[in-house]
């Protein structure tokens, strides 16, 4: 089968890598011709250390040749730039080819999913995601990783299943899309309060803490916008949270630590180098606690760090002296 890879960062890359692996013709797309022209002379990604691209990855940089020659369109640029690529993609897209969207976010001011983004914009395709705790950087050199592909039909689901799955990336199917994505996008701002805490120093019981009440918070919201419960459970829920909040890999985690050391957000993510959907995540995520009447107590505080210039410190008391609860979601 050919499968395209529309955006050449390190996730698109290492997907490629798998699909390549999977015995697929894949071409790997970026607009940016010096991109191509360097992953096609070294057969590298500079920001993938052991990773090596096999021969049948091709490079590209007419999305029309991409989007019309591929059975599947596997969607990897940033969250930002879904909608923007997806309209272009739209007059190349055939009736009912297969869109997989990979980035993990909500349209701000829309508060749309990547694939309802999608939807919206290529009314022609169905559209999937794929998504769950997974590195780039892992993923490249085939170590062993889970994942899943989420889609509203089932056979839309199994079929990417059988595009991806291997003995090194085993790929599970879930219909709660709108859950699976809901999760993805959240965990990032959950993370970069994670890494605020390692910035200031904090220790193993505030992460677990972080984690713990951050799936609740996620949780809560999720299941008032219909989602399934066991979704969150699952492996794009607190699966991909812990190892986004673990995680040098997690560029989230890392600008949430140069937060937490004393910069803003600007300046942490221009040192991290890459984007940091958390810091696009977080005024959704607060807009969409708002709307459905969900407390979701440390989204509030990362946004005020992030948009306010609340102190970190102070943000983290306040958490501490909130109101005394009893324990659940």
């Amino acid at each position: 089968m050919k499968a395209a890879v529309i955006g050449a960062g390190t996730w698109g890359t290492a997907l490629a890598i798998v699909l390549a692996k999977n015995g697929h013709e894949v071409m790997l797309w970026s607009k940016f011709p010096a991109e191509i022209k360097e992953l096609m002379e070294t057969r590298r990604h500079r920001n993938l250390p052991g990773a090596v691209l096999p021969e049948n990855i091709t490079g590209e940089t007419a999305l029309r040749a991409v989007c019309e020659d591929c059975a599947v369109l596997v969607l990897a640029v940033p969250s930002i730039y879904v909608r923007e690529t997806a309209r272009e993609m739209s007059p190349y897209v055939s009736p009912g080819k297969i869109v997989v969207t990979v980035a993990k976010g909500i349209e701000e001011g829309s508060l749309l999913t990547m694939t309802e983004l999608v939807e919206q914009e290529i009314p022609a395709a169905r559209a999937a995601v794929l998504s769950g705790p997974t590195h780039a950087e892992e993923v490249s050199r085939l170590l062993p990783t889970t994942i899943v592909a989420g889609a509203r039909e089932e056979q839309t689901a199994r079929f990417v299943q059988d595009c991806f799955m291997n003995e090194s990336f085993r790929v599970y199917i879930n219909t709660d899309v709108k859950g699976v994505e809901i999760g993805a996008a959240l965990k990032n701002v959950i993370a970069l309060a994670a890494g605020m805490a390692d910035g200031l120093g904090y220790g193993d019981n505030t992460k677990a803490a972080l984690i713990t009440r951050g799936i609740a918070e996620i949780s809560r919201l999720g299941m008032k916008m219909g989602c399934r419960p066991e979704t969150f459970a699952g492996l794009s829920g607190i699966g991909d949270l812990i190892v986004t909040c673990a995680s040098m890999h997690s560029r989230n985690r890392r600008a949430g630590i140069l937060i937490g050391e004393g910069r803003n957000y600007e300046e942490a993510m221009r040192e991290v180098g890459q984007v940091v959907e958390g810091v696009y995540a977080a005024k959704a995520a607060l807009e969409l606690s708002e709307r459905y009447e969900v407390s979701m107590p440390i989204v509030e505080k990362v946004n005020e760090i992030l948009f306010a210039g609340k102190p970190v410190r102070e943000a983290v008391r306040e958490l501490m002296l909130r109101d005394r609860k009893e324990e659940g979601i």
